[in-house]
C-alpha cells in the first residue's frame, strides 16, 4: 500500500519543488513549441525553478533568511508562483512568525486551493489556537489526498480534543491504514479500534 506523510519542515517543500522539475530538462524552445508560451515566459519559468532549488539548498544549510530572500526573488518574477509562496510559510513557520506563515499559505492556496501541504502546514499552526478550523484544513486534505496518513492522525488529534470520538477513532483508523507504523502512536483509548488488518494470506496451492 501506498504511503503518504505531510511534513511542516523543509522536507515538504523539495517535495513540492521536485514536482516542478520537468522545467528544468526543457529548453526554452522547447516549452514555446509545447504550449505556446513565449520564450520569454519560458526563460522566466526557468530561472523561477534555478531559484527554488537555490532557496531549498539555503534552507538545507539553514540560511533561512537567505532562503527566504530567494523565494521572494521568484515572487517578484511570478506572484502567483504557488510553491514560492509555499517555502515562504515554511521558512516563516520555522523561524517563529506564524502569523506570516499563514498568510504565505494562504497564498499559496490561493494559486492551487488543493495544495495539501499547505493545507496541512495551516492546519498545524492554528490546530491549539483554533482546533475548528485545524478540523476543516485537515478534512480538506484528506478529501484531496485520502492516503495522507498524518493529515488523518492530526485530524484524529483534533478530533479528540474536541470530543468527537467516534469521529477520531475513524480518522486513527484511516490514519493506521495509509501507514501501519503509526498504530503505535495512536492514543490508549483509539488503539484498538485502529488496529491495522492483517495481511492476506495466500492459500495453499496458489
Amino acid at each position: 500500500m501506498k504511503r503518504r506523510r505531510l511534513w511542516t519542515g523543509v522536507g515538504a517543500a523539495a517535495v513540492a519543488a521536485a514536482g516542478t522539475a520537468t522545467w528544468a530538462v526543457m529548453t526554452p524552445s522547447e516549452t514555446t513549441a509545447a504550449d505556446g508560451t513565449s520564450e520569454t515566459a519560458a526563460r522566466t519559468a526557468l530561472t523561477a525553478e534555478a531559484l527554488l532549488q537555490a532557496g531549498l539548498l539555503q534552507a538545507r544549510h539553514q540560511d533561512l533568511g537567505g532562503a527566504e530572500a530567494t523565494f521572494r526573488r521568484v515572487l517578484e518574477m511570478d506572484p502567483d508562483n504557488k510553491l514560492a509562496w509555499y517555502n515562504v510559510g515554511v521558512v516563516a513557520h520555522q523561524s517563529g512568525r506564524p502569523a506570516e506563515a499563514l498568510r504565505a499559505y494562504d497564498a499559496a492556496l490561493k494559486a492551487d486551493p488543493s495544495f495539501t501541504s499547505a493545507l496541512f502546514n495551516q492546519a498545524v499552526l492554528v490546530k491549539a489556537s483554533d482546533p475548528d478550523r485545524a478540523i476543516t484544513l485537515l478534512e480538506r486534505t484528506v478529501s484531496v489526498d485520502p492516503q495522507a496518513s498524518t493529515a488523518h492522525f492530526q485530524l484524529g488529534e483534533a478530533l479528540a480534543g474536541k470530543g468527537r470520538d467516534g469521529e477520531a477513532q475513524e480518522a486513527y483508523r484511516r490514519a493506521v491504514a495509509a501507514d501501519a507504523s503509526l498504530h503505535a502512536k495512536v492514543p490508549a483509548k483509539f488503539r484498538d479500534a485502529a488496529r491495522p488488518s492483517p495481511s492476506p494470506t495466500t492459500s495453499p496451492g496458489r
